[in-house]
């Protein structure tokens, strides 16, 4: 599958520090290794109801990691899955009445575009789910001959207690991850499995669901090993950061994690795991199953500038749940127009760019990055012409601004 188009993220001037990321496995901040390469796997849509400010947050906050990332010194190897066959999307397809493949088309075409307009840089590796059986294949026969796999009625389970990984993430206790496991697409309640928290790994094919003929019989890929089976074959046995929403920690990253370390012999699988908290509107976190959704394409379409957009995500720490509003998206219009207006004029950037670069390091601190922009265009445009004409000045604050920041 192919990404969306590349863009231009323009150099800095100076190197940006290394980028102390909060670690949800440890409960502490990790500083992230900036003089190799460095491997990141953010977990993509389920493309069924793209784009919403949810997904949105996401995206654009390990966009932001990124360009920090590269600003540092390091050379990033990105990769990302779309879900282009899973039983949401085929549950929407029987609502709707339409093919699920065509909606899978439609929904990850439009998550691009969403992407391209909010300038989110896009992975070396866009893989989708249907591309990735063979991947599935290969990594469920390694963790059948690694001793972890039993058959329940032709459906293939991964035996979770070959793995330590569970509550290591998400630090539930088993109680918990009984509960949420029957939301987030777990089975724990079917008869036979050995452990209520046994991951599918590959369900055998069913009347009017899809299915592919391979070693593993007629079927398709369960959810977790989707991801380990991607992650492992493009970037390695090891990876520095697995991303993805604060929903995804149990059960997805933990049996992630836990394929691909059982079938790769090797661990950690990742050396960090950065999740994004939910965004609520209308005092609900906004999900599908609510319909309380708010999105991107639609802003768009309505005459919102992509840049207020994410301008007014960015005013939001990472992790740390917010509300999308009205008022909300009011202001960074105002700030948008603020900024190009001292843009337009000119004038001294000073070190405010290594700020903002700092207030980054600082675990994505991207309000604190804005308020320092903010600080300068203030400066810029309250200033008489002779202290603020200096248009290449200017430019290097026009500079720091795409390029940690993503806001052209």
């Amino acid at each position: 599958m192919q990404p969306w188009p590349n863009l231009e993220v323009p150099n800095l001037n100076f190197v940006a520090p290394a980028p102390n990321i909060y670690d949800s496995a440890s409960e502490s901040n990790h500083t992230l290794a900036v003089d190799r390469e460095v491997k990141i796997y953010v977990c993509g849509i389920t493309p069924y109801d793209a784009t919403h400010m949810g997904h949105a947050a996401t995206y654009v906050a390990f966009d932001t990691l990124i360009r920090l990332w590269r600003a540092a010194g390091a050379t990033v190897i990105y990769a990302q899955n779309v879900t282009d066959v899973d039983d949401p999307l085929i549950e929407r397809a029987q609502q709707t009445g339409q093919d699920w493949q065509d909606i899978a088309i439609e929904q990850t075409e439009l998550f691009k575009q969403d992407m391209i307009d909010l300038r989110v840089i896009p992975p070396q590796h866009y893989i989708g789910a249907v591309e990735s059986i063979p991947l599935v294949v290969q990594q469920v026969e390694q963790l059948r001959d690694a001793d972890c796999v039993y058959d329940l009625d032709g459906d293939l389970y991964y035996k979770i207690d070959k793995s330590q990984m569970l509550g290591a993430v998400s630090h539930l206790s088993r109680h918990d991850m009984i509960d949420l496991f029957s939301q987030r697409g777990g089975d724990p309640h079917k008869d036979g499995k050995h452990d209520p928290l046994d991951p599918l790994l590959w369900r055998h094919e069913r009347p009017n669901d899809p299915a592919w003929d391979t070693e593993l019989g007629s079927g398709r890929p369960g959810w977790h090993i989707e991801c380990a089976a991607i992650a492992v074959h493009y970037l390695g046995e090891t990876i520095d950061v697995q991303g993805g929403g604060s929903d995804l920690k149990f059960p997805h990253h933990e049996m992630s994690a836990a394929h691909a370390q059982s079938a790769t012999g090797v661990s950690p699988f990742a050396r960090t795991f950065m999740h994004t908290a939910m965004v609520w509107l209308d005092g609900h976190k906004m999900s599908k199953s609510l319909g309380n959704l708010v999105f991107v394409s639609k802003l768009t379409a309505a005459g919102i500038d992509p840049m207020a957009i994410r301008l007014a995500i960015l005013a939001h720490r990472y992790c740390e749940e917010w509300e999308w509003t009205n008022a909300g998206l009011e202001q960074a219009s105002r700030r948008l127009e603020l900024w190009r207006g001292a843009i337009a004029r000119g004038g001294p950037s000073g070190d405010y760019a290594q700020r903002i670069a700092i207030a980054l390091a600082n675990d994505l601190d991207t309000p604190t990055a804005l308020d320092i922009v903010d600080e300068w265009a203030t400066a810029v445009t309250t200033g008489s012409p002779s202290e603020s004409a200096n248009q290449s000045d200017s430019q290097k604050m026009v500079l720091a601004i795409d390029a940690l920041l993503g806001v052209k």
